[in-house]
């Protein structure tokens, strides 16, 4: 647990740097959590409110100082389906279930499964999160819906997005396309989509409410599914979003209280009218290089964001959609890993398979967590086949030819048990047979069971096994689970 001093220096160590960083990430905020919500089909508000609540929240529950956590594609994705068939009160209480899920994660302590995410699955899930935002977009783009100023003004949103930093980076230059595109568009009086099209913006404060739906066991069926992978989804891309800013701040931070804030924030969003959310990698980092590095910025940007909404709603819901478009695009674009395409000619075969099998999955899927899935076992698989090539047995005899000796090296576990067991000549004649495992280590019930048999099988022929240079954890293991010692040893284990 984190002493109070510690907690207290979370907060007010860098007051005057949180409170600036943090305008800058709420003004950043506010087109992105309009544009989640229309990715899942819900009213901006539903966004805004979210982005609000998890900012806030997360800043008092979170276990990473600095980090920015709010409504975001990853999560908004998965909820599309279930909006569509069963409406908004049912996407409240997903995101509800999906809180207590990463709560129960938390006390757990599964943080810890992060170590076992290897590098390209996680290039895999940043690359198909890219693209299913950018797949996001399409609607707004569709020629039967919408008029040829729509691409000129996404396409200039894009070159004020990319060309503006180079004037200054003292304004984001997203906030700029907004500002212009917007002026533009009232100035002349355009007839383009605005965010005002897609539903009504927050006038109040959000109020707490319980979600409207039918407290039966068919509800929970439809709910738990969204739930179970957004809860997933949004630990997954919270715990790697930790990860970097552990990196960029030289600091450490908590998996598990992390996965406790999320799912906090997050159950107590869906009973304001909010949507799930979970970190945010690029806000997370505008928040760290402009100069956040406690609590005190998350809560900043969310009370910042409100304000803006509330005070500011009737202006913002005059924001063309292009501008937002423009915008997605861009993050999209930033989002995605443009160096692992280069390094498909260089990183080993294995390597790529599983990120571009996380990509292919996720993408057809729309599900991070079924992607995800699909690249930790293709790793696993890949590192198992790796390690079983690295298993030999080296064979010798006694001049006389009585003993034989088996030198083995390398792990003995389900992968090399096959390699283990026809390195063996069972039908060769010898009074005496030496199994030397100083160099190998017996990880499985699977090894022990082909020790078991290579043993029975020595000694039904009339040979003496002796098994030399076990380590303490292989023992262990043996004397566990080996049954060649035991009364009818090779009719049980041919009975399996």
């Amino acid at each position: 647990m984190i002493s109070l001093d510690a907690y207290r220096a979370q907060w007010f160590g860098n007051i005057r740097g949180d409170l600036l960083a943090g305008l800058v990430v709420a003004l950043a905020l506010i087109p992105e959590a309009i544009a989640f919500s229309i990715i899942a089909g819900v009213d901006p508000k539903v966004g805004l409110y979210a982005s609000f609540s998890i900012a806030v929240l997360i800043a008092f529950t979170g276990g990473r100082p600095g980090m920015i956590s709010a409504a975001t594609a990853a999560t908004a994705v998965l909820m599309v389906t279930l909006v569509r068939d069963h409406g908004l009160q049912y996407l409240l209480a997903a995101t509800v279930l999906a809180g207590l899920i990463q709560i129960g994660a938390g006390l757990l302590r599964l943080g810890f499964v992060m170590r076992y995410v290897s590098k390209s699955v996680m290039t895999g899930f940043v690359n198909a999160l890219a693209i299913l935002i950018f797949m996001a977009q399409l609607p707004e783009l569709d020629p039967s819906k919408v008029t040829w100023l729509t691409y000129v003004l996404v396409a200039a949103g894009l070159a004020i997005i990319y060309l503006f930093p180079l004037l200054t980076k003292a304004v984001p230059s997203p906030l700029v396309t907004i500002v212009v595109l917007t002026a533009l568009a009232m100035f002349f009086g355009w007839d383009v989509r605005t965010v005002g099209d897609m539903g009504a913006l927050p006038d109040t404060l959000p109020v707490l409410l319980i979600p409207q739906i039918p407290l039966t066991l068919e509800t929970l069926m439809i709910v738990l599914p969204y739930s179970i992978a957004v809860a997933v989804v949004g630990l997954l891309e919270s715990l790697m979003t930790q990860n970097i800013v552990d990196d960029l701040t030289d600091t450490k931070s908590n998996r598990n209280q992390e996965c406790i804030g999320q799912g906090i924030s997050n159950t107590a969003t869906g009973f304001i009218g909010g949507m799930a959310g979970c970190a945010m990698i690029g806000q997370s980092i505008i928040n760290v290089k402009s100069g956040g590095r406690g609590r005190l910025s998350s809560f900043a940007a969310g009370i910042y964001l409100l304000f803006m909404v509330v005070v500011l709603g009737d202006l913002v819901s005059q924001i063309p959609m292009a501008a937002l478009v423009a915008i997605m695009i861009m993050v999209s674009i930033g989002t995605f890993s443009w160096s692992s395409l280069k390094n498909l000619k260089t990183h080993p075969k294995s390597s790529s398979v599983v990120m571009i099998a996380t990509v292919v999955a996720v993408v057809y899927t729309h599900n991070l967590a079924i992607g995800v899935l699909m690249g930790v076992l293709l790793s696993g698989i890949f590192f198992a086949g790796k390690i079983a090539q690295l298993f030999k047995v080296k064979a010798s005899a006694t001049p006389d030819g009585r003993v034989r000796t088996y030198v083995i090296e390398g792990q003995l576990f389900y992968g090399s048990v096959e390699d283990f067991m026809d390195a063996f000549d069972f039908k060769e004649a010898v009074e005496k047979v030496i199994i030397d495992v100083s160099r190998a280590h017996i990880w499985d019930i699977s090894s022990v069971q082909a020790l078991d048999m290579a043993i029975l099988k020595f000694r039904r022929d009339g040979a003496e096994v002796e098994i030399v240079g076990m380590n303490e954890a292989s023992e262990t293991i043996v004397d566990k689970l080996a049954i060649h010692d035991k009364p009818g040893a090779m009719d049980k284990l041919m009975a399996h």
